[in-house]
Formats: C-alpha cells, sequence, structure tokens
C-alpha cells in the first residue's frame, strides 16, 4: 500500500533526527511517548490505504470516473505533503517551517477527507482519525516550536 510506502521511506528519510536532534529539545507536557508514534502512524497509514482503495474501487464500479480521479489526486497530494513535513520538521530540524506547512497538511486532509465522502462514506469516515490525529500534530508541533525559538 501506497501510504505505508510513503511512512516508511519518511521514517528511514529523518530517523536521525529522531534519534538525536528531537530527543534535546523542549517538548510540551502533552508529548505522547515516542513508542506511540510508530503504532498510531501505522494504523493511520493503513486506514488512509483502506479509504483510497474504496474510493478507487467505486470509481471502477462506475461511479463518477472524474470526481474519483480528482479524489485520488488531492489524496496523493496530501500523501506528499506528510511525507515533506517529517523531512522539514526531524531532517531540516525547522518547527517554524514545519508549522506552516503542517497547516497545509491539515487544509488538504479536509479536502480529501470531504472529496472522499462524495464516493464513499466509509472512505471518509476512515479518514476522521487521521485529520484529528494531524490536528494534535498541529498543536503538539506549534509548542515545540514555540518552546525552542
Amino acid at each position: 500500500m501506497a501510504p505505508l510506502a510513503v511512512g516508511a521511506l519518511s521514517g528511514l528519510a529523518t530517523q536521525d533526527g529522531v534519534r538525536t536532534w528531537y530527543q534535546q529539545i523542549v517538548k510540551p507536557g502533552f508529548t505522547p511517548p515516542d513508542s506511540l508514534f510508530g503504532p498510531v502512524w501505522t494504523a493511520l497509514y493503513f486506514a488512509m490505504g483502506c479509504a483510497a482503495f474504496l474510493v478507487w474501487r467505486a470509481g471502477n464500479a462506475g461511479a463518477d470516473a472524474r470526481g474519483v480521479r480528482v479524489s485520488l489526486i488531492w489524496f496523493v497530494i496530501q500523501l506528499f505533503a506528510n511525507s515533506l513535513w517529517s523531512v522539514i520538521f526531524f531532517g531540516l530540524q525547522n518547527p517554524g517551517l514545519a508549522f506552516a506547512e503542517i497547516l497545509v497538511l491539515l487544509a488538504l486532509i479536509a479536502v480529501t477527507t470531504r472529496s472522499f465522502w462524495d464516493h464513499s462514506r466509509l472512505a471518509a469516515a476512515l479518514m476522521v482519525p487521521y485529520l484529528l490525529w494531524v490536528s494534535f500534530a498541529t498543536a503538539l508541533n506549534f509548542s515545540i516550536w514555540r518552546l525552542n525559538a
């Protein structure tokens, strides 16, 4: 599944920053334990892949092919923005720029979720935990940026 592959590649690209820089910066009290991030992201990437499959399948079942194509393009764009955030935050070690980027990511996830709704309500529902987690990550990113500025 493409989302799991993107997650794995993002993890590989940023693992040095996670092990070194991230351990040394000041984090807010609501920061989850490091051991939580891997399982949560794996579940979210899996759900995202299932959601995209449901939308793709709707297109093959005779749904509005153009609308499905647009929805899947939004999905790919938000997936790219997701991986870009990891590179900016952990790779470049730039929480301020990462905060600006995660705001864009959040909007892209919302647009994708809304677009999925038109083709599969289950697909849209599968995107909601991702939207909620990235909303939480946005607050976490903002706090880290301010605490380390």
